[in-house]
C-alpha cells in the first residue's frame, strides 16, 4: 500500500456533524482541498472555519442542482477528484401507513441523488482516467429491518449503483466503492453506553478507513468495505 493520497481534491455531498465531519478533517489533514456540501450552506460555516473547507449549497437529489454544484466546485476548487456521497432520507413506519410522497423523497435523497452525483463525478474523471467515488451505505445495504422499508429500498439501490459503476469505471481508471456502516456511529447526542464503552463506530475511525482506502494500489482495490464495532455479535 502506498502512503499517500494519489488525490488532490475532494467534495463530499450530503455533509453533517458525523462521519462526512471526521471524513473532511481526515482529508484536509491529509492534504486535500475540501468542499462540503449541504441543503443549507449556513449549517456548515464552523466545519469550514475549523478546517479550511468551502460549503456549498445544494440539493442532492435535483439535476440542476447537483450540475450547478458540480460547475462551481471546478471553479471555486478546480475538479474533484474525490467525490463522496454520504446524503440520505428515511421515511419509516407500517408499510401500509406511510406516506408515498415521503417514501419518494427518501428514495430521491438515498438513491437517485447517488446517481446524478456519481454521474458528474464521472463526467470529469474518465477523460483523466483517475478518480475515486466512494458511496456510503448501512446496515439496511444489505438488509431491511421492519418499519424501515423506505431507507432499505433506497440503500440498496446505492449499493447496486456502486456495483455498476465500479465495474464500469474501474477498467477506466476510476476507483468505486461502496462502504457498509455497519452499526450505530458515536455523537454527542448517541454517546457509548457507560457499561459498553467503544460499543459504537468513532466517526474518526469510518474516516481513517475511507483514507486507508484511497490509498490502495490499483492492483489491489476494495470496492465494497465493511464496518463494524468490535463487540457486534454479526
Amino acid at each position: 500500500m502506498t502512503s499517500s493520497i494519489p488525490y488532490r481534491t475532494a467534495l463530499i455531498v450530503g455533509t453533517g456533524p458525523g462521519i462526512s465531519a471526521s471524513l473532511a478533517r481526515a482529508l484536509r489533514g491529509a492534504g486535500l482541498k475540501v468542499g462540503i456540501v449541504a441543503r443549507n450552506a449556513e449549517k456548515l460555516a464552523p466545519l469550514a472555519a475549523e478546517t479550511g473547507a468551502v460549503a456549498f449549497a445544494a440539493d442532492a437529489a435535483e439535476p440542476a442542482e447537483v450540475a450547478r454544484l458540480f460547475e462551481e466546485v471546478d471553479r471555486r476548487l478546480g475538479e474533484p477528484d474525490v467525490v463522496v456521497y454520504n446524503a440520505s432520507l428515511r421515511a419509516q413506519g407500517p408499510l401500509a401507513e406511510l406516506d408515498p410522497e415521503a417514501v419518494r423523497q427518501a428514495l430521491m435523497v438515498s438513491a437517485y441523488g447517488g446517481f446524478l452525483v456519481a454521474q458528474q463525478a464521472a463526467r470529469r474523471m474518465i477523460p483523466k482516467g483517475h478518480g475515486a467515488i466512494l458511496l456510503t451505505g448501512a446496515t439496511a445495504s444489505i438488509k431491511g429491518f421492519a418499519l424501515s422499508a423506505p431507507f432499505a429500498m433506497g440503500k440498496f439501490a446505492l449499493r447496486g449503483l456502486a456495483g455498476s459503476t465500479a465495474r464500469e469505471l474501474g477498467p477506466k481508471g476510476i476507483h468505486v466503492a461502496h462502504f457498509v456502516i455497519d452499526g450505530g456511529v458515536r455523537s454527542a447526542r448517541r454517546p457509548d453506553p457507560a457499561d459498553r464503552p467503544d460499543s459504537t463506530l468513532d466517526p474518526d475511525g469510518i474516516a481513517q478507513a475511507y483514507l486507508d482506502l484511497l490509498r490502495q494500489p490499483r492492483n489491489a482495490w476494495s470496492f465494497e468495505v465493511e464496518l463494524r464495532p468490535w463487540v457486534e455479535r454479526f
